[in-house]
């Protein structure tokens, strides 16, 4: 168990006591090296001893700035937070967490392994707060209650993530699936036991474009979080 001098959360560590020689590195780049492993070969190529080689550090004198791996997840999310561009929020709440969504999808398509991380291991460093704020501004002159603003928060994050894994997972396998599943449901539908289905299947168009999808969930969600 973790002694009151040794918080589990890393934003409540001192970085370094402030004693000694000065430090040779610090938690941002021990955090950037660990975002580099992981944007050219994935998560779990991310160690600690990948990152002492990329620092030209010895690997047990990391662990000086991060004592855990969950440590290190956390300053890798907040490395990835630093990269919103957020304006002052402009009144429209509606325009601002669009931009703030629009945002996270970059971010997370330059960075694919995070999606998976955001989902488990949400973090609110320093970065994160920055963020958190904006979004909290934008809902200040909304009816929701502080509960509500932070629930619509982790709402949205987590319908942007899902949107981004998908997409990102999506094959030429998946593709000949859903051709599959529309050649099941059109036999299915012709037996007459399926009507209101059969219906709608008649009323819906192709599939559009990944973006036009992503853009009518985001606005609908949206109109569900504040409007309803």
């Amino acid at each position: 168990m973790p002694s009151d001098e040794e918080p589990e959360l890393i934003w409540l560590r001192p970085e370094h006591s402030g004693r000694g020689p000065r430090p040779a590195h610090s938690r941002t780049s021990i955090a950037r090296a660990a975002v580099g492993i992981a944007d050219r070969e994935g998560l779990d190529a991310v160690t600690m001893r990948r990152i002492a080689a990329e620092l030209g550090a010895g690997t047990m004198s990391l662990y000086n700035y991060v004592p855990k791996k969950e440590h290190l997840f956390d300053l890798m999310l907040d490395l990835l937070a630093g990269e919103y561009d957020l304006p002052e929020p402009t009144g429209d709440w509606r325009a601002d967490l669009t931009l703030l969504a629009h945002q996270l999808r970059a971010i997370l398509a330059r960075h694919t392994w995070a999606t998976t991380l955001i989902a488990h291991r949400p973090g609110l460093g320093p970065n994160g707060l920055r963020v958190t704020e904006y979004h909290l501004a934008a809902l200040a002159d909304t009816p929701l209650n502080g509960t509500a603003k932070m629930e619509a928060f982790s709402q949205l994050t987590g319908y942007v993530c899902q949107f981004t894994d998908w997409q990102q997972r999506s094959t030429a396998s998946d593709h000949r699936w859903l051709a599959d599943l529309v050649r099941y449901l059109q036999a299915a539908t012709a037996t007459g036991q399926y009507p209101h289905l059969a219906a709608t299947l008649a009323q819906s168009a192709a599939p559009p474009a990944p973006d036009t999808t992503f853009e009518r969930g985001l606005q609908r969600l949206l109109t569900a979080l504040v409007e309803a």
